[in-house]
């Protein structure tokens, strides 16, 4: 098992025969090699090139290519387990040990062995070169460490160099030294004896003269040696089982330790003492690693690997205004400066400040007193608070320090602060003499505390976290939110970001939540932007959050940084090793969705103007927000451009576009969409592409084009195309021209009957003589009088005519230099708003014919006609462009269903529902589209020649924006909550639950066309969505059961599942209670005494009025002498189940399902496209974003 030196990847070797390359950053297996033929034993990767190399129990050596993923080459020569492969620091070396008691080097560029070392007299278990000298250390299980001076090989396979020594030419020419075997290469330097058992591990430290070991016999050894001996050092003793790997920490005098005892061991290289131990539960640990350059350490166990810090990298930092104060690796006290990029000289030394081998965990900084506050996790947690000197000279040891026990330690006044100690979940107030002034009780199971504004602290729990007011010493409010670990304020303290291991919640400074967003990497730090945009990063990226948790990256990270300020385009950041870092970056993306969201357009022309802000993400983010005509300025693909303009309207782009792809599919939407728009010279050149004459001819028509009309009969004409001539001579009134083209065609009784209808009685009179026939001979119909061709009242074909008003956004105003006028104007439209700009009308409006048969029930009387209305009440158009009435100004500031109906604009709220709920029964809505358009106005009688005065009754009373005026909404989510949801409850009491149903669908349709004012209020009314939900559901259920006889056996177990079933739904307690004694007494009656015992000891469990908990346990004590159902019923009262509310059956756990996107209601998947009986509104399983009743920013 090795890390690679450059790249996040870990090679391990398994006991399978396969080798796996990991990304321990991801957590992800990037690829397995799989050519062993047993066990492998040793891995290494080359420090340089893109090679590894591997060695395993079928005595073979491989080399791979990382690039190719494959091997390249195999070494063979071994007569037994290769243990452990190396690659040389610098030579094309690589050096393994074997179970054939020798250690061999080969060059891996000419593919060779050069060198067999023996003399061990056991398996060798390890052989490793040193990180700079020409020597080799091994270990064996002969009880002995060896050290091997490889410099003769290295002078033997180096090429001669012209300015050699004389003294290394004689060298060279003479026999060096020889061992027992005659081999020269590599000779034994040093025989270390020590171990009482075989060594299973031996290591060089990376700079010292030292060498440590591990073995059989529980011990690690530490070796010192010079050019002439070496010797044993000290024993390092606390492993209980074999010890399986040691190394030296690459940059700390520490010594780590794996052992069969299930444990890894930390040792002071200086002391051979103990510093920290890890166990775990049921795993062995037979290797350890570490990465050359970073604080990461890898060990293998019996069931793994785990990749593992040895210490906190977290520097510990404080942030006031322009510096940040924060404690170095070395523990000494500084500060950067980020108006003068200067990082200053230390200020204090802080060495003994709990262990040396722990950092500190938190800094806190008074500027008042010039004191900071620092924790550390030593001795069960640990603080000090210390003066910082005004002219401080260098590290200099504090004088005056308090010190105290605790986990936690933070400022909340100049001369107060909190202490937190775990154990005993208190809080302690002091002042700067350390005394305490006052003692709070946490809340269970606290685990930190934070900075919470004045007087106030943020208190974390594993599952919360609560803001706690020091002086009342009250809970003023409580966030669920799990596994909180930082805490970090916005500049100006109204927002705080909650952040956990993979997860960042945002909340307002009285902890109402505002967005959360989940990360698949670790979450490390966060800062906030002065604009109010979190930038926060990961393992390997910076990426921003947004208010509304829209989010995205921002740079790509080659190492972990802990962010600490942002200003302009520079993130200010502390490194691993606490060095400050300015990391440089694009805020463009952030601020430009930033300027979005605020609709600052200004801001947003700037961006576009002066930037390069392009790629997909942009584009799909804009399309997603309802913004095609922004998203089009950014894109240069055709067909992207193309699908955008039709999108927002542009029907100028989406021309030219079209040009430019030229494909029949395109001309034909453009046609459409230009339609729509009244387009209609688009529309001619749209057909005139496609050739489409029929269409063109009645184009021409609908126009007044008389002149075209007649080209396009002569076109037809041309064309032979009979059907086209007549439908453009009955489109030109040209009776001659029907006559003779029946007559060409041998039609001729049509020939005949047109002529006599017309009055041509001459030609009548030749045909009939043509065909010879007599007039005596035929038998005609009863004539009706001729009718003229309809007269164009207006001739558009000269111009478009204004159907649909190409009204541009406040965006697009402000691209064409109209800016100052956006004010004035209401801002984007729904569409704008909500991301849903389509074209056509929502399948199942009230007026469809398809549906007529479904609403015969509800009398429609006439068509309400929208349009005539607000004409007669002086109001214009919805497209009527500048001068829009409020009406119009409702549907333009809000995506939200009710206001468009206040504002008359049924269909785009019934759009609105579609996209949102899936709803296509619109009839049970009428009630309450009525009452909120009725409620929305009042009409001031004038005299009887005048309209009435129209005046407007708005939500937003105090607002002077036009931009902001939003109707009022009659029925609140208040009045549903007290009056209605009781009378519902009254009903169920009472037993009129057919009264009951259909109160509980009143409630349904009053929130579904609704708006409440804050989140908290759309959780309240979600949860009365379900209440209602619930008991429509049950209330269904009971009524089938009492209208179904039980003169049969089948309708009689029926009755006894419905029975059953009525008890499921969650109602409230005394609701229940009334199921559960009826389908009690049912069950009695007809001897289901299991089921009726189980519903007598639910009914107990659960309490209530004593006369119906004797009832129930007096049947209980009779149903406990026989417990068997008498009819044996489809009823797990054991299993967990919902209810399909069309079927009235069970839907198991793990059985596919579908559910009404409004209400939630489970169905079988059989019932998927029908209408939901319980809301009668949306149609089951329909694709749906989700109810909207809050918009942020509105009232």
């Amino acid at each position: 098992m090795l890390t690679d030196p450059s790249r996040p990847w870990l090679l391990v070797a398994l006991h399978s025969s396969t080798i796996q390359l990991w990304d321990y950053r991801m957590g992800t297996l990037i690829d397995r090699f799989e050519e062993h033929d047993g066990p492998v034993r040793g891995v290494d990767f080359h420090k340089t090139q893109p090679l590894f190399v591997s060695a395993g129990d079928d005595y073979k050596i491989k080399v791979w290519s990382l690039q190719s993923r494959r091997c390249l080459f195999t070494l063979n020569g071994h007569l037994d387990y290769v243990r452990t492969v190396f690659f040389h620091h610098e030579l094309p070396w690589i050096i393994s040990s074997s179970d054939d008691q020798t250690i061999r080097i080969w060059n891996w560029q000419n593919r060779s062995l050069i060198c067999t070392m023996t003399g061990h007299n056991h398996y060798t278990m390890c052989a490793q070169f040193h990180p700079k000298d020409d020597l080799v250390v091994s270990a064996s299980l002969d009880q002995t460490v060896r050290v091997w001076d490889i410099s003769g090989l290295r002078k033997k396979h180096s090429a001669p160099s012209s300015t050699m020594a004389f003294e290394e030419q004689m060298a060279r020419s003479n026999p060096a030294q020889a061992d027992m075997f005659g081999n020269t290469d590599a000779v034994v330097k040093f025989v270390l004896e020590g171990h009482d058992r075989g060594v299973n591990w031996v290591a060089f430290h990376p700079t010292l003269p030292l060498i440590v070991s591990a073995g059989d016999d529980r011990l690690i050894k530490l070796w010192r040696m010079s050019e002439t001996k070496a010797w044993e050092v000290d024993t390092c003793r606390g492993h209980f089982q074999n010890a399986s790997a040691c190394i030296f920490h690459p940059h700390q005098d520490l010594i780590l330790s794996a052992g069969e005892d299930k444990t890894i061991r930390v040792w002071d290289l200086n002391k051979r003492t103990a510093v920290q131990s890890f166990k775990r539960d049921a795993d062995r640990f037979w290797m350890i690693a570490a990465h050359p350059e970073i604080n990461l350490f890898a060990a293998g166990h019996d069931t793994g690997v785990m990749v593992f810090k040895l210490e906190r990298e977290r520097p510990a930092s404080a942030l006031y205004q322009n510096q940040v104060f924060y404690i170095t690796k070395d523990k000494h006290l500084r500060s950067y400066d980020f108006t003068k990029n200067t990082e200053s000289p230390a200020m204090l030394s802080l060495k003994k400040l709990g262990s040396p081998w722990v950092p500190a965990r938190t800094l806190s900084y008074n500027p008042a007193e010039r004191a900071i506050l620092v924790t550390s996790p030593t001795d069960n947690g640990t603080y000090e608070l210390i003066h910082i000197p005004r002219d401080s000279t260098g590290a200099v040891e504090p004088t005056d320090v308090k010190r105290g026990h605790g986990n936690s330690a933070v400022f909340v006044a100049r001369n107060r602060f909190a202490v937190f100690t775990q154990s005993t979940q208190q809080i302690d107030i002091k002042d700067l003499s350390n005394s305490t002034t006052k003692t709070i009780k946490a809340p269970h199971g606290t685990t930190d505390i934070h900075f919470g504004g004045t007087s106030c602290l943020l208190l974390l729990t594993p599952t919360s976290v609560v803001l706690l007011d020091i002086q009342q010493k009250k809970q003023l409010a409580e966030l669920s939110v799990s596994g909180v670990k930082y805490v970090v304020w916005s500049n100006d303290g109204l927002y705080v970001a909650l952040l956990s291991k993979h997860n960042v919640t945002i909340a307002t400074k009285s902890l109402e939540h505002v967005s959360t967003l989940h990360e698949t990497i670790r979450i490390k730090s966060a800062c906030w932007d002065d604009s109010g945009v979190l930038l926060y990063s990961t393992l390997n990226h910076v990426k921003y959050s947004l208010l509304n948790g829209d989010n995205g990256i921002v740079c790509t990270l080659d190492q972990t940084l802990y962010l600490v300020r942002v200003k302009a385009r520079k993130v200010y950041c502390l490194d691993r090793t606490a060095k400050p870092t300015v990391l440089a970056i694009d805020p463009t993306e952030y601020r430009f969705k930033l300027s979005l969201v605020k609709r600052n357009y200004e801001e947003m022309l700037q961006i576009i103007k002066t930037s390069s802000l392009v790629g997909q993400s942009i584009i799909s983010y804009l399309q997603k927000k309802g913004y095609p005509e922004i998203a089009l300025q950014f894109v240069q693909d055709p067909q992207t451009r193309f699908e955008l303009a039709l999108e927002c309207g542009n029907i100028d782009v989406a021309i030219e576009m079209a040009k430019t792809l030229d494909r029949p599919k395109l001309w034909a939407r453009l046609g459409t969409e230009a339609l729509a728009h009244g387009n209609n010279q688009t529309v001619e050149m749209t057909y005139q592409r496609q050739r489409n004459f029929d269409k063109l001819s009645f184009l021409y028509l609908a126009t007044g084009d008389q002149e075209k009309l007649s080209r396009m009969a002569k076109i037809a004409q041309h064309r032979g195309d009979f059907t086209s001539q007549f439908q453009n001579a009955l489109y030109l009134d040209d009776v001659e021209a029907r006559i003779q083209m029946f007559k060409e065609i041998d039609l001729l009784p049509l020939a005949y009957l047109t002529a006599k209808t017309h009055g041509f009685a001459e030609e009548a009179q030749s045909i009939l003589e043509a065909s010879g026939v007599s007039e005596d001979q035929i038998t005609l119909p009863a004539l009706g009088e001729p009718k003229p061709a309809p007269n164009v009242v207006v001739q558009t074909f000269k111009s478009n005519w204004p159907v649909k008003a190409p009204s541009h956004s406040s965006f697009e105003k402000a691209l064409l230099g109209e800016f100052g006028g956006v004010d004035d104007e209401g801002v984007n439209s729904l569409e704008d708003q909500d991301g849903e700009r389509e074209n056509g009308g929502v399948e199942a409006g009230l007026g469809d014919e398809q549906e007529e048969e479904d609403v015969a029930g509800w009398d429609m009387g006439d068509d309400i006609q929208i349009e005539e209305e607000t004409d007669l009440l002086g109001t214009e158009n919805v497209e009527s462009g500048p001068s829009s009435s409020e009406a119009e100004l409702w549907s333009r500031n809000s995506p939200l269903a009710a206001d468009h109906v206040a504002a008359g604009s049924f269909e785009s709220a019934m759009q609105l529902l579609n996209r949102q709920v899936g709803a296509v029964n619109f009839e049970p809505l009428k009630p309450r589209f009525l009452e909120i358009y009725q409620a929305s106005k009042t009409y001031l009688s004038a005299t009887p020649a005048l309209p009435p005065i129209i005046n407007y009754v708005r939500r937003t009373v105090d607002e002077t924006d036009t931009r902001r005026l939003l109707p009022i909404i009659p029925r609140s989510l208040e009045t549903i909550a007290s009056v209605d949801l009781q009378e519902g409850y009254a009903a169920m009491r009472s037993n009129k639950l057919q009264d009951g149903i259909v109160i509980f669908q009143r409630i349904l349709h009053s929130i579904l066309v609704n708006t409440v004012s804050s989140e908290a209020h759309v959780a309240e009314a979600k949860k009365i969505i379900s209440t209602a939900r619930e008991y429509i559901l049950a209330m269904s259920m009971e009524l089938e059961r009492r209208a179904l006889p039980t003169d049969t056996p089948e309708n009689l177990k029926r009755s006894l599942e419905l029975s059953a079933y009525f008890t499921i739904p969650k109602l409230e307690v005394a609701h229940r209670q009334l199921a559960l004694m009826a389908a009690m007494k049912f069950a009695y009656t007809n001897q289901n005494f299991s089921s009726a015992l189980s519903f007598a000891n639910r009914m107990i469990a659960n309490g209530g009025s004593a006369k119906l908990l004797d009832q129930a346990k007096k049947i209980k004590a009779q149903c406990e002498r026989n417990p068997q159902d008498a009819i044996e019923i489809e009823f797990d009262q054991f299993a967990e189940f919902d209810i399909c509310a069309a079927s009235h059956t069970p839907i198991y756990g793990g059985s596919p399902s579908v559910s009404c996107p409004y209400t939630g209601t489970k169905y079988h998947e059989q019932h998927k496209g029908s209408v939901c009986t319980v809301c009668k509104v949306s149609a089951v399983g329909a694709p749906a974003s989700g109810l909207r009743l809050f918009v942020p920013g509105q009232h």
